[in-house]
């Protein structure tokens, strides 16, 4: 195993100088990165800028999370409904997806960082990018640190239509369907529900991400745009998160 994770709940003397309490950290904390685009135009820039500038962003979110003692951090990288933008925005999509990949694996695989992919993989993926994102996760499948999961050409009914496709194709009886029985068709059959889910940006909605899965999540908007997101803001999210009553549909 590489990168051993720190006892569990991470440096807790250091999380309780954040005003957190370390027995309260999310085990899965999901991002919906929005913003890049207004990002850049604010500034005369191109799209394209704002999501390049969006990287810094993701690293520090990444790292503040493998301090916090986050065991699972998902992320809302490209969604199907993604392929309608302008072409020369998708194709630098592809490509800076590529590159971000190729430039950081090494230093989470360091880390014992799991990195996973959510979503589609269908003829509009080029096969470069299929090719080292089945790199990364053979890489890194053996860690145990913190799960990274990309959900890329990812959608939340693609992904409940998927299901149930695979489970009518292994004949499963009507008898038999049950969200058990579902969510083992979902693509990351072990991955938790989220506990906290942050959207940048100031946008009120969930665009289609993680449907099944956000349930019971609790919500988190901020007006703040991806490429100006640091750990600190992500700090801030949690410490919000831990005063809330999550109650599940029962009683406190």
């Amino acid at each position: 195993m590489v990168g051993a994770r720190r006892g569990k709940g991470g440096d807790d003397e250091r999380i309780r100088a954040l005003g957190l309490d370390p027995r309260r950290i999310p085990r899965h904390i999901a991002c919906v990165m929005d913003g890049n685009g207004r990002w850049a135009q604010q500034r005369g820039l191109k799209r394209t800028e704002g999501h390049a500038a969006g990287e810094e962003a993701l690293l520090d979110a990444v790292n503040g999370a493998l301090e916090l003692g986050v065991r699972w951090l998902s992320v809302y990288a490209f969604s199907t409904e993604n392929w309608s933008r302008p072409t020369d925005e998708v194709r630098f999509l592809m490509d800076f997806n590529r590159r971000i990949l190729l430039g950081h694996r090494d230093e989470l695989h360091a880390k014992g960082v799991r990195i996973q992919f959510l979503g589609r993989r269908d003829w509009r993926v080029p096969r470069r990018l299929l090719r080292v994102i089945d790199e990364t996760v053979e890489l890194t499948a053996g860690n145990r640190g913190m799960t990274f999961s990309v959900c890329f050409n990812y959608g939340g009914r693609a992904e409940i239509i998927d299901a149930v496709a695979a489970m009518m194709r292994d004949g499963v009886s009507a008898e038999k369907v049950s969200e058990k029985t579902l969510r083992r068709y979902f693509y990351a059959p072990d991955m938790p529900d989220p506990d906290l889910v942050i959207r940048t940006s100031g946008e009120f909605r969930i665009s289609n991400f993680l449907l099944w899965e956000l349930a019971y999540s609790e919500l988190i908007f901020t007006p703040i745009y991806w490429p100006d997101f640091r750990r600190e803001h992500l700090v801030e999210a949690v410490r919000e998160y831990q005063v809330r009553d999550r109650r599940f549909g029962g009683l406190a």
